[in-house]
């Protein structure tokens, strides 16, 4: 349908048809965006704190209300969006530093919660200020009202991805 008869019936155009050209435009340069924002994110997180932006995502799941007797493994991968793999390496680095500890689960022997220790508590609340100064500085050229817009729109990306199912449109198969 073209761009005339569109506007005529006041249909919005939908994510397929934001794609304006072949090598995907606007969804190709959103995930583009999304993946350097990602790295940026890492990196400096990495540089200016001294800590992997995992750990810092572990960090403060562990630091939140409720989850002061721990939590299991896979509710905290599940919770992160990360890979065994990553978290298992991320965890062991952090039980090394003494910011956390794998304690057997009371409920079940066979599973263990990963808990935040004191010390992993105090190193937390000694990056208040300095994560407080990140985002500011990560922010500065955004109103209130762009960071709730930012926040909401993301919120829906997250949701729509996960119910990404490409089973059916796999070509060769």
């Amino acid at each position: 349908m073209n761009r005339l008869k569109r506007l005529a019936n006041h249909s919005l155009p939908t994510g397929y048809e934001m794609i304006v050209n072949e090598s995907g435009g606007i969804p190709n340069r959103l995930f583009f965006r999304l993946f350097q924002t990602g790295n940026i994110l890492q990196r400096q997180v990495q540089n200016e704190m001294g800590i992997s932006a995992v750990q810092w995502a572990v960090l403060g799941a562990l630091s939140r209300e409720g989850f002061e007797d721990g939590t299991s493994f896979n509710q905290l991968k599940e919770y992160l969006y990360v890979s065994r793999q990553n978290l298992d390496g991320v965890l062991k680095r952090m039980e090394r530093d003494g910011h956390v500890v794998r304690i057997p689960d009371p409920q079940d022997r066979r599973a263990r919660l990963v808990v935040l220790t004191e010390s992993g508590r105090t190193f937390w609340n000694r990056l208040q200020d300095t994560i407080a100064e990140f985002y500011r500085q990560a922010m500065q050229g955004m109103s209130f009202d762009d960071g709730v817009s930012l926040l909401h729109l993301l919120k829906k990306l997250q949701h729509e991805l996960i119910d990404i199912s490409l089973e059916s449109n796999i070509p060769g198969e």
